[in-house]
């Protein structure tokens, strides 16, 4: 770390130094002390050196930056003194002194992951995202790349002190008394998805220095990321107040509001971060996403075709055109997609999104085999980035279906919160869900929460306590219960922005946490929408999720995975009778009014015309048939499975077709 040459002198106290240094990482503020003494005697570059990184590293910016400010001066050409004067400046929120500073580190030791990853840092609080982009991905050892370093960290997490001291520590001198260290092991956690672990950590840096703005930054993500939403958006309004025009806080804001449902408030801060970033085709992407969801579509169009114009291999900005499901693409379009396709020079994911976007538009032409054949390559590339384990899904259900019978909810009757407020829709992705959403949202008692994550984080949690969920639950005493469901009804309250008795959450998955739901509120609503299996089954191979749907890049892992929903429902049919309506798809689309009125009556909602006028009911819509609830019920799609069920073999096995539908 030291340039023994320069800054090397013959000291008395020259041990005494040595000792110092090497309590850097492990006990700064006792570093300090030792070095203070040398300092003041002998007023030598090297000891005050120690000094001003002791100081730096135990949070005395003030002090540290009064001697590293002139030792920086007098040695432009020393990594060491430029990147902690560096550091004592981001420290202290100075982002364009610190981008400076580190810049002259970074020219100096072009490998040092520590100094490129916190320039980096500081190009993105300045504005400067394409350029920390660059710095971020390069390859070099000890970047959040390095699947070395990554073992360090989930070490760390793991609380596996002696095996992360090794590789953060031994390998990569990293300390979690330096700031970059931190802040490179909090990027290389969110990309291992250890969010809460991540937000905590940041928490601890932030009481210690609540101006380092990448922590603040990352904290506000890695909140985003675990769903907690509310205080994401406390840490990115404390943010924008010392940043107001950074691109990178105004986006992550409006993805956070995206998160609670505000879209408008989105638009608004998508907006300005285009104002300082106009060329930057990931936020003309993502404020698309925000106009779509409430419904002004020729400009979402507009959005995402003028990325496509910033980046022409966009991928993904050509399946947000064609996930539209209304929207055509011209000859022109195909051709450009066929042709990015061709080059072979795309990256996987980019190829992927061109795969499905091109096999919906030959859809529309009717070149079935064609498009069958791009649905089949772009979810071979999905599934080698996300795998799917049938197997354990399957055990999964067996385990449920072990637990949860019907001796242990009579033993539970009575158990949870009582409040009838929440409707739970659940399914398959592509049953109709967001259909029958939209018809509930229509009624003046109950307003739409989106598609929330709250049981899945309850359940997480349940299951990170030590437990095995749901295995767990014969465990936790009837108060628990209801200390959950009142959990789940403060997590959700922020969504509830109409005042309304009722509101739905309709996060399919939630069928697998059925019996958790029924536990914690006996009186919410679930509402099952079943759809034709091979009908949902196409339906979801021919759509590009943004994550969490890894069994639908398969046809076997589909029906598979549609055979362990139906067998749940079947068991929680028997165990619970009559706790869970089915709504029919096919039966909503035929006789819309006759099934409308069944389903308001089980949700305990007395009939309104509204209902049936469904599609002019204004509001956030943000899932893939956001477009098709726009308009009436159409029976467009019952049969349009059966174009490709020429090479439907694999899923008819895993479904064991023809199987009885409801």
């Amino acid at each position: 770390m030291f340039e023994e040459a320069i800054l090397r002198t013959v000291d008395p106290h020259r041990s005494v130094l040595a000792e110092a240094k090497r309590l850097l990482g492990l006990d700064p503020r006792r570093a300090a002390d030792l070095a203070r003494p040398a300092a003041a005697a002998s007023g030598g570059v090297e000891a005050r050196f120690v000094l001003g990184a002791a100081l730096r590293r135990a949070g005395d910016l003030g002090p540290s930056l009064e001697i590293l400010g002139p030792l920086a001066a007098a040695l432009p050409a020393v990594w060491g003194v430029q990147y902690e004067h560096g550091m004592a400046l981001a420290g202290g929120g100075r982002c364009e002194a610190a981008a400076t500073a580190l810049g002259q580190a970074v020219a100096i030791n072009p490998g040092s992951s520590l100094a490129l990853h916190a320039l980096g840092d500081q190009l993105t609080m300045l504005g400067r995202g394409a350029e920390a982009a660059v710095l971020h991905g390069r390859q070099v050892a000890g970047l959040a790349g390095d699947p070395r370093l990554a073992a360090g960290v989930a070490a760390l997490f793991d609380g596996d002190g002696r095996a992360a001291d090794a590789v953060l520590s031994g390998r990569f001198g990293m300390h979690l008394c330096d700031l970059a260290a931190v802040s490179l092991i909090a990027d290389t956690g969110l990309r291992l998805g250890r969010f809460e672990a991540v937000a905590a950590l940041l928490a601890t840096v932030l009481e210690a220095a609540p101006n380092f703005l990448p922590a603040r930054y990352r904290r506000a993500v890695a909140l985003h990321r675990a769903d907690e939403g509310e205080a994401a958006l406390a840490e990115i309004a404390a943010l924008l107040v010392a940043r107001p025009s950074t691109p990178a806080c105004s986006a992550l804001r409006a993805a956070i509001r995206m998160q609670l449902g505000d879209a408008g408030g989105a638009i608004e801060d998508y907006a300005a971060a285009l104002a300082s970033d106009p060329n930057d085709a990931q936020l003309w992407h993502s404020r698309g996403h925000a106009l779509r969801a409430v419904g002004r579509q020729s400009e979402a169009v507009a959005a995402y075709r003028h990325a496509i114009v910033l980046r022409p291999g966009f991928g993904e900005a050509y399946w947000s055109l064609a996930n539209l499901k209304t929207w055509r693409f011209d000859a022109g379009e195909r051709e450009a997609m066929a042709t990015l396709l061709e080059r072979g020079k795309t990256a996987a994911e980019d190829r992927a999104y061109l795969g499905f976007a091109l096999g919906k538009a030959l859809e529309d032409e009717r070149h079935y085999a064609q498009a069958f054949d791009h649905y089949h390559d772009a979810n071979a590339l999905r599934r080698v980035a996300e795998p799917y384990d049938a197997d354990a899904a399957c055990d999964y259900v067996d385990h449920s279906i072990g637990v949860l019978d019907a001796s242990f909810f009579a033993a539970r009757a009575g158990s949870g919160d009582p409040a009838p407020d929440p409707i739970f829709v659940v399914g398959m992705p592509r049953s109709g869900s967001t259909l029958v959403e939209q018809i509930l949202a229509s009624h003046s008692s109950v307003e739409s929460a989106s598609e929330l994550p709250d049981i899945t984080a309850i359940a997480r949690r349940l299951a990170d306590g030590g437990g095995d969920y749901p295995a767990l639950l014969p465990s936790l005493a009837p108060a628990d219960f209801a200390t959950l469901g009142r959990e789940y009804l403060d997590r959700t309250r922020v969504r509830r922005r109409l005042g309304r008795p009722h509101f739905v959450d309709k996060f399919p998955g939630n069928f697998l946490h059925a019996g958790l739901i029924h536990l914690i509120l006996p009186n919410a609503r679930i509402i099952d929408v079943r759809r034709d299996p091979l009908a949902c089954c196409v339906s979801l191979y021919k759509q590009a999720f943004a994550q969490g749907q890894a069994y639908s890049y398969d046809l076997a892992d589909l029906g598979s995975a549609y055979a362990d929903y139906r067998r749940l429902m079947a068991h929680f049919d028997a165990v619970l009778p009559g706790r869970i309506v089915h709504v029919s798809y096919e039966a909503l689309v035929k006789a819309p009014e006759r099934e409308i009125r069944r389903l308001l009556d089980a949700c305990g909602l007395a009939f309104e015309p509204g209902c049936l006028r469904f599609f002019e009911t204004a509001g956030v819509i943000r899932t893939p048939s956001s477009e098709q609830v726009r308009r009436p019920i159409f029976r467009d799609g019952l049969d349009q499975w059966r174009n490709f069920e020429p090479w439907l073999g694999p899923l008819k096995v895993a479904l064991e077709w023809p199987i009885t539908t409801d």
